[in-house]
């Protein structure tokens, strides 16, 4: 973050899936070429469907930002089978080209940002701006969520907290940052190099209980 958009211009070949995302966040050498993938989208549901046994089909999500960690997770969310995609972006144009992009105008819509009020309530809510990281964090309306929606921050530790506090406000019961994203996506890479993935569950536990122990020192 930020260069996954300008990592794919520099690649010789891309897979599928890093073609459709249009960004890419692993390079697999090849001789004197690198060729692109994008394990993001993978990482984040493996996450919340195999990790956090959440069921991801049918839901309403809304979806913010359109840079190039939203577009490495809007196409698996829509092979996971969620209902609507929703994409808001500071720059509306970015909102418009990602969803032109992904090519599927009865399931995924664009609105300003202006517009949020107006939207009523999400099943899912994914923040992939990076509000939290120096640059101010978001004024959401509390209108987009239940107490049965589900928020997730592509961010993890510090940079997840004024999200996650947010939809802690608005009553979300479940609200997870990024870190479980950072280590699936992690894990489809080493599989893509060696050939074999490892087992994830003791690195996101030793991780997270590293974050806990900053976060509560800090």
């Amino acid at each position: 973050m930020p260069l996954k958009e300008q990592a794919l211009s520099l690649c010789s070949g891309l897979t599928a899936r890093a073609k459709r995302a249009g960004a890419v966040n692993t390079l697999i050498r090849h001789g004197d070429r690198w060729d692109g993938d994008n394990t993001d989208g993978i990482g984040l549901v493996h996450d919340l469907t195999e990790r956090r046994r959440l069921d991801l089909r049918g839901r309403r999500v809304l979806m913010l930002g359109a840079g190039g960690a939203a577009r490495g997770v809007a196409p698996a969310l829509l092979d996971a089978g969620i209902a609507e995609l929703w994409i808001v972006n500071r720059t509306p144009e970015k909102a418009d080209a990602l969803s032109d992009a992904l090519g599927e105008p009865g399931r995924v819509h664009t609105r300003y940002v202006e517009d949020l009020a107006q939207l009523g309530a999400f099943d899912m809510l994914v923040n992939a701006t990076s509000a939290g990281r120096g640059d101010g964090g978001l004024n959401l309306p509390f209108s987009l969520a239940t107490s049965r929606s589900l928020a997730v921050d592509l961010s993890y530790g510090e940079a997840a907290i004024s999200f996650l506090a947010w939809a802690g406000a608005a009553g979300c019961e479940h609200r997870f940052d990024g870190l479980g994203m950072l280590v699936e996506q992690a894990a489809e890479s080493f599989a893509i190099w060696h050939g074999k993935r490892p087992d994830t569950d003791a690195v996101y536990d030793a991780l997270s209980a590293r974050a806990d122990t900053l976060l509560t020192a800090d």
